[in-house]
């Protein structure tokens, strides 16, 4: 270390302002950044649940029901809703942020982009409806 960088005891010390633990409370934006975030663990969860599906699904009639017992169980059953709300959460923000990720040119115009996450919305709905008409049929 050079001499002139070196602290000495009376070195000033460097004025930081206290960041509060709660500071993403402050600000609706920030909570939803941070929820945005948190969404990530539930939708891994959502993939582990869907892979342990398949794979009792894929091992018998036997392991299926053990995995439908399993399943019904209070915990299970909270955590899944809560994993519910923070999928359609993460979607949504993540169509909303789209028109930002992305530019799409039509005809050397740039489209809105409105007609971007309208995009998004509809294929997500088509894709939901065509899941519905599957499994009720």
């Amino acid at each position: 270390m050079n001499e002139r960088t070196a602290y000495t005891e009376f070195h000033p010390r460097w004025y930081r302002t206290r960041m509060s633990t709660w500071w993403w409370l402050k600000r609706p934006s920030y909570l939803a950044f941070i929820l945005r975030e948190l969404s990530s663990v539930f939708v891994a969860w959502f993939i582990v649940f869907t892979l342990l599906l398949v794979r009792a699904v894929g091992e018998g009639k036997e392991a299926y029901e053990g995995f439908l017992a399993w399943s019904s169980a209070p915990l299970v059953l909270a955590l899944n809703v809560v994993t519910l709300f923070f999928v359609v959460f993460h979607a949504i923000t993540w169509f909303n942020l789209a028109p930002q990720a992305m530019v799409v040119r039509l005809r050397g115009q740039r489209v809105p982009g409105f007609w971007i996450a309208a995009a998004n919305y509809l294929a997500w709905t088509l894709v939901s409806a065509l899941v519905a008409w599957l499994l009720l049929q």
